[in-house]
């Protein structure tokens, strides 16, 4: 099922570049590339098809496709087509020209490095996205990547990286105290240094859309009934006031916190009971530890939960 997902999710992909008219582009060098997340993406490309060039040749065949696999859904899918969206529609058209060709150069060697392990839907995938002219060869017979260290920006990867990274932080305190999708709040950074207050800045659009940002500052110290992350050596706040409700939000905890309490004393009954030990089929007590074990990370989750409501 899993492979089946990320099978869907590739077609998805690949659709949403044809719906953006991100198609080949003749003669582009993907190290020609301006607009840091495709600098990026490009980087992360290049390394990728290095490791699985390398695995490969070392008969490594599980590492190779667990290596694209990552990349193509962990960095193409889940973050570069949703950071290059405010460019999409954006009015720079230099950057958009840029990003089509990018993102398309981008999904090639996608389906190049994935053809030995999914040849169906890969070689179908380069099909449709040949753009204006068809293409040269089938898939099949479309040269290796051969991507050395000049495709690769340590800058844009720094800058990337910190981004997925605070959108990441904010989006998991979001919902651990289950502040509304929709609701838009402010950060408020801590303890920046002048090169995370440029990021900042840089990656405002971004953040209003990935991080649900309303607005962001720079302080001296966190407000009051605010959550806090920590990324690299600066502290995220985001003010709860106005996004939840505290005592009802405390609430719904502490009766998730009983109930998850309550399933844990009945399996320790249940297990305590030598009867049920000692003459139920091995695999049913071992379903009862493993039930067991996932209310009490699930009791951990809750009671951290409400230790960091402010107040």
């Amino acid at each position: 099922e899993g492979y089946r997902n990320f099978g869907t999710k590739l077609w998805n992909a690949t659709r949403f570049a044809q719906m953006n008219a991100c198609k080949p582009v003749k003669g582009f060098d993907p190290k020609s590339c301006q607009h840091a997340v495709n600098k990026w993406i490009v980087s992360e490309a290049a390394k990728t098809a290095q490791e699985v060039t390398s695995t490969i040749e070392n008969f490594r065949f599980n590492d190779a496709s667990d290596s694209i696999y990552k990349f193509a859904w962990g960095q193409y899918c889940d973050w570069y087509l949703e950071l290059i969206k405010p460019i999409m529609n954006g009015d720079d058209q230099a950057a958009i020209a840029e990003t089509r060709a990018c993102a398309a150069w981008v999904l090639d060697q996608i389906l190049i490095l994935l053809h030995p392990f999914m040849p169906f839907i890969t070689e179908e995938l380069w099909g449709e996205t040949a753009g204006d002219e068809p293409r040269a060869t089938a898939l099949i017979s479309a040269a290796w990547p051969v991507l050395d260290d000049s495709y690769i920006d340590e800058a844009a990867q720094e800058d990337i990286t910190w981004l997925v990274k605070l959108v990441s932080e904010v989006r998991s305190v979001r919902s651990e105290m289950n502040v509304p999708p929709a609701a838009k709040g402010k950060l408020v950074v801590i303890g920046a240094s002048a090169k995370t207050l440029e990021r900042m800045a840089t990656y405002t659009d971004v953040l209003e859309r990935m991080a649900r940002m309303s607005s962001w500052e720079a302080a001296d110290s966190a407000p009051k009934a605010a959550l806090q992350a920590i990324v690299d050596e600066a502290t995220i706040a985001l003010p709860l006031e106005g996004l939840i409700d505290l005592g009802a939000e405390k609430a719904r905890l502490q009766k998730e916190i009983e109930k998850t309490e309550a399933e844990i004393a009945k399996i320790d009954q249940k297990l305590a009971n030598k009867n049920f030990t000692e003459r139920a089929p091995e695999a049913v007590v071992a379903e009862q530890h493993t039930r067991r074990a996932a209310f009490t990370a699930e009791l951990e989750k809750l009671q951290e939960a409400i230790n960091n409501l402010p107040g």
